[in-house]
Parts: C-alpha cells; structure tokens; sequence
C-alpha cells in the first residue's frame, strides 16, 4: 500500500502564493500588480522564514543548545513564528513585545507557552529591544539572544527563498519589487538576489512617514533604532506611505480584491500602486505580510 510522505509544519514555510491583483490593476493598464500571499505559511506570517533560517542556523552552530531559552524583541508575528518553532524543536521562548500589540498577538504567543514581557507602547519595538539587551546583559548564559534586527540569517532567508519564488514565479518577468522596512531583512535578502537575476529590476522599499507609525511591523528609520542588517543604499527609492493611506489600503483590498490583510499589507499595496500609476508597462510585486486576522480587534475596523 502506498503511503502518502508526512511533512512537519517546518516544511511548509515559503513556497507562498503570488497573486494577480487584478481588480486594482485596473487603475494601471499595463502594469501587472502582484503580492506574495505570507500568510500561508504555518505562522500566518513571513517571518516564518526569518525566524527558521535564524533558529536552524542557531542550532547548527551550537549557540541555541539545549537548556538555552531563546530571546528576542518583536513587534509581534517574529515572536508567533519562534513560538511555534521552539513547540515544535523543544525550546522554550521568551519575547519582548510592546504592549499595544494587538490582543490577537499577545494571545497566539501565550497559547504556544511563551514568557511575554510587555514594554512600554510608547517606546515601540525600541522599547522592546532595550528590554530583550538588558535581559541578554544580565543573564547571558540562561539566554541564545536571536536578536533578528542584527541577525544576517534574517535577510538570508529571503535571498535564497523569496526572491527565487518570485524570480519563477514570474518567469523572470519582474520588473518592479516593492516591500516594506521593518528589520528590513525581507527586502535587503530579496533585493540582493533578484539584482543578480537581474541588474534592471528597480527595487523600492518604504517607510511610514511619521516617527510614531500606527503600522506594526514597519520602522521610521529616521527616529527609530536602526536594524544593522540595514543598507539604506541598496534600494533604488525610498519611499513613505501614511497610516491613512494603508488603512483605505487594507478597506480597498478586501472589498475589491477579497483579501483580508494586515496594515503592513495595505501600506505595501498603496506604494505599489504609486509606483504601477507612473509605469506605462511593468511587472510590479510586492510582498503582503500577515493576514487581518491577528488585528481584529483593533479600532481601525470600525473606522473603516
């Protein structure tokens, strides 16, 4: 009898759907608009592959050895994903996270056994990092400090996942890449290699325009604690989108292309579409990060 091969959760990360937006491509006539779909991967987000290329790296090399706790400071969907991997590898978890972080978030992480340590909101992830180095200096040898903002695992896992999916899964045809600035490994580690696929390829990144962002996920590098994994000369522009602007973002997208996504999503899909409405012709991608599951509960819904 045939046996079907098992796979664990860790197998199904990358691999995410691109897809043909279709209804908003309307507005750019000859400009195909396209998004990675992260929100399949077994996390709900694209940390996933940031957090298993760092953890597996960490196991490989020792740092992350039994007894260890990992550590680290999140805004919220690099925590989900450590959380599940370290149930699933045997580690337990302890993470940083500001206390505004959606109630969807805090609750994810306590039902996979994480040791949450709320900061100040105010402070924002900043807050968040001092906590995880102050916890790091005090008790080194109880912590392996992940630290994703100076991990270079984190854009590696990009550099050889998600470009090449987006690289096949166009056929080579990908003219434009779009993606936000949060750690920013997602678009140093895509940039790098798709600009090896091909020199052409413009690639923008963004930012919010505004030093208290409503947007989790995404970093105002010029008030913020810069991740060292950051170049701010790898990307051709950069740009800046405003809460508003992803939030009418995240209201068009369910309701003219059926996908519930997250801020982080929309405002990725509002620089997008800037970019695509100066284009004549173009294959423009962008990466949408988590699904709006992990933010119902917030009160922008009921503004939208």
């Amino acid at each position: 009898m045939d046996r079907t091969p098992s796979v664990s959760a860790l197998d199904l990360v990358g691999n995410t759907p691109l897809l043909h937006l279709r209804n908003l491509g309307r507005e750019t006539p000859g400009v195909e608009l396209y998004a990675k779909a992260e929100w399949f991967n077994p996390g709900g987000s694209v940390k996933d592959r940031a957090a298993l290329s760092m953890v597996l790296e960490a196991e490989r090399t020792g740092e992350l050895a039994p007894g260890k706790t990992l550590l680290d400071a999140t805004s919220g969907n690099t925590g989900i994903a450590y959380a599940w991997i370290g149930a699933a590898r045997g580690f337990p978890v302890k993470i940083c996270l500001p206390q505004n972080a959606s109630r969807e978030r805090q609750r994810i992480l306590r039902a996979h056994g994480v040791d949450l340590v709320l900061t100040s909101p105010m402070e924002q992830t900043d807050g968040a990092i001092r906590e995880a180095r102050r916890l790091y200096a005090e008790d080194p040898d109880r912590y392996y400090y992940c630290d994703q903002y100076s991990n270079a695992n984190n854009w590696k896992a990009h550099y050889h996942g998600t470009a090449a999916e987006i690289w096949e899964q166009t056929a080579g045809r990908i003219t434009h890449w779009v993606a936000g600035l949060g750690t920013s490994g997602t678009f140093m580690g895509t940039t790098r290699r798709l600009r090896e696929f091909n020199s052409r390829i413009r690639c923008i990144s963004f930012q919010p325009d505004f030093a208290f962002p409503g947007i989790e996920g995404l970093k105002h590098m010029g008030t913020a604690i810069v991740p060292p994994i950051y170049d701010p000369q790898l990307a051709d522009e950069d740009r800046a989108v405003s809460d508003d602007q992803a939030l009418e973002m995240v209201r068009r997208l369910a309701r003219e292309e059926g996908l519930l996504v997250g801020p982080s999503s929309g405002a990725a899909m509002a620089c997008t579409l800037s970019v695509a409405r100066e284009l004549k012709e173009g294959v423009v991608v962008t990466l949408f990060p988590d699904s709006g599951r992990n933010y119902l509960s917030e009160r922008f819904w009921d503004e939208l």
